[in-house]
Parts: structure tokens; C-alpha cells; sequence
């Protein structure tokens, strides 16, 4: 028996069963998501008009572009942010003066959160450039990998 145990150790691997490759961090999705998050993110800094307005700011300024009042909690579950983080974009937001916030008269609890007049005019103006800016991120792919690159993901959030 202890014979057919060190044959089986000496034959080659069968090329059926090719060695497991090697683990790479670079091969990996996070990496992968985050490298591309880089890239896209840095792509917004330098194309977007307002060096001082971050994605998840240009992304609640959309919003509330497009519903006018938000509450605070569902204008976080719209842009895709926890509470915490929704809270610093909105109290950055508001000391800036771009947006305002008041209690909600049917529930005190919760508060609505709109654009400012100058929070208005800004975000009209950036948002001429918001697809200059998927444009700059999307440029290595051709279109039908744009196409699918952004289904794929859609798949994933």
C-alpha cells in the first residue's frame, strides 16, 4: 500500500486538473471595483466644474434636483449611503449653503432637506458635465462594453 501512495506522489498532476493558480489581490473583484473607483473618481474631480463638490454631494445635489425635498433618510436610500455618512454630506452641504434642512411638519422625527437657491444654480451648472464625466470613465470600452459593463454592475447594486 505504501507503494501505490508514493507512486501517486511521484506521477505528474493529470492535465485534467491543472495546478490551482496562484492567489493575486489584482485578480480579485474588490481590487478590481476599487481601482476603478480610483480612476472614475479622479476623472469626476478634474471634469465635474466644482473641485470642492464630492460624488456622494454631486449625487444628493441630483436628487434633490429631481425631487425637489427629500427627507434626509430617503434622500440616503436613493444615492446608495448609511445615515452617518448621509449626515456629513448634508451638514457639508449645508455649510457651504447649497442646501437647507427644516423639520418635517407631519413627523418632527424626520427632516426634509432641499437645494438653496445658489445649491440650485451650481448643480444646473455641473450637471451639464455629469456625462463628460461617464463618458472620460467609460472611454477604454467600446460601446457595446459600456453597455454591458453597466448592466453587469447594475446586476451587482
Amino acid at each position: 500500500m505504501r507503494s501505490d501512495v508514493a507512486k501517486k506522489q511521484q506521477e505528474p498532476r493529470s492535465t485534467s486538473n491543472p495546478a490551482p493558480r496562484p492567489y493575486r489581490i489584482e485578480d480579485q473583484i474588490g481590487y478590481r471595483l476599487r481601482r476603478a473607483h480610483q480612476r472614475a473618481s479622479a476623472i469626476f474631480q478634474s471634469t465635474i466644474g466644482d473641485p470642492n463638490i464630492t460624488p456622494t454631494q454631486y449625487s444628493s445635489m441630483v436628487k434633490l434636483h429631481e425631487y425637489t425635498e427629500l427627507s434626509q433618510n430617503l434622500l440616503g436610500r436613493l444615492v446608495g449611503m448609511d445615515k452617518a455618512t448621509m449626515q456629513g454630506v448634508v451638514r457639508r452641504l449645508k455649510s457651504r449653503r447649497l442646501v437647507d434642512s427644516r423639520p418635517d411638519p407631519g413627523d418632527a422625527r424626520r427632516t426634509l432637506v432641499s437645494l438653496t437657491i445658489d445649491g440650485q444654480r451650481l448643480i444646473n451648472k455641473l450637471m451639464v458635465n455629469g456625462p463628460a464625466v461617464s463618458r472620460e470613465t467609460l472611454k477604454p470600452l467600446n460601446a457595446q462594453e459600456q453597455r454591458l459593463l453597466l448592466e453587469l454592475l447594475a446586476k451587482l447594486t
